[in-house]
């Protein structure tokens, strides 16, 4: 249910699946970084880990000369350096490849290194399975022990016909009239950053919405927000869970599982600014012309 001025409205010309049935509830998870001791820590940098059934999210803060090193990863992970003042280093195979900040960086599968040279926030995101080690870190880990039965079989998206490599892309980009957010998508991830929301969101112009088979990662950045959730009745009223309305600052990050009913509300008086994320990328969204900025450099299935 989106209000008529907003982008996603184009999303209800799409043709509708069959309607999915539901035979139990995953509950969702609100992480406030900003409350909870760091997963990671050293003397360089604090480590956030939150997880779903698709994906990791590690948020960190950094000293100049932090260090993250990857060995073997199986898939395309993802980089997102929120601030223009935190430029970062990744180094493949000898190769040292300099990332602006406020951009967001695709990186290949394989050994690499990621150094902070000025220090700064950084935010990295991998699937769930092939980063085991993370995964098992995440501070709502007990939580997902077990796989969600209602999220779709996993599978990454095509490899670019020209391979993988290092793909960087800067986050300066303005907005367009009919275009939702600012949206950008590799084999395993589709990352969404809306511009930052001055002021108290209208309450009058939400967006309650569902999805079937995927889940949303909401990761707070800037200013504080309002999760509301609520859960479609079923036959079954052992399953019946009552609405969610929690309140998360920044950094933290929201889990939202299929299918439950969601809308964000951004409530500080200055900036608010919110990231979507979503593993693997959504179709629907991909479906929009001009709503995926680099997608000339990634084919749909």
């Amino acid at each position: 249910m989106y209000d008529k001025n907003d982008p996603r409205a184009l999303l209800a010309t799409q043709a509708a699946a069959k309607p999915k049935v539901f035979t139990s509830y995953t509950p969702s998870d609100y992480l406030r970084f900003y409350e909870d001791p760091p997963q990671q820590s050293d003397e360089r940098a604090r480590g956030w880990i939150g997880r779903g059934g698709a994906a990791v999210i590690v948020y960190s803060e950094t000293k100049a000369g932090a260090t993250f090193a990857r060995r073997g990863q199986a898939d395309e992970w993802v980089i997102l350096l929120p601030d223009a003042a935190s430029g970062a280093q990744l180094t493949i195979a000898g190769r040292a490849h300099d990332l602006a900040g406020y951009s967001i960086t695709f990186v290949p599968p394989g050994d690499s290194v990621l150094t902070m040279p000025d220090g700064g926030r950084v935010v990295r995101m991998f699937t769930s399975a092939h980063a085991s080690d993370l995964a098992g870190q995440a501070s709502n880990a007990a939580g997902h022990r077990d796989p969600n039965p209602n999220l779709s079989a996993y599978a990454p998206w095509p490899v670019p016909t020209s391979g993988y490599k290092v793909r960087s892309y800067s986050l300066d980009v303005p907005d367009v009239p009919g275009r939702f957010g600012r949206i950008w998508r590799c084999t395993t991830f589709m990352v969404n950053l809306f511009a930052p929301q001055r002021g108290p969101r209208d309450v009058t112009k939400l967006s309650p919405h569902h999805h079937d088979e995927f889940e949303q990662y909401s990761l707070a950045l800037e200013g504080s927000f309002m999760h509301h959730l609520r859960w479609p009745w079923t036959p079954n009223m052992k399953m019946w869970r009552g609405d969610e309305n929690e309140f998360c600052s920044t950094p933290s990050l929201a889990v939202i599982p299929p299918p439950a009913i969601h809308t964000s509300r951004g409530l500080a008086p200055g900036a608010n600014l919110l990231v979507d994320i979503f593993a693997p990328p959504r179709l629907d969204f991909s479906n929009i012309a001009g709503w995926v900025l680099n997608a000339d450099d990634y084919p749909m299935p």
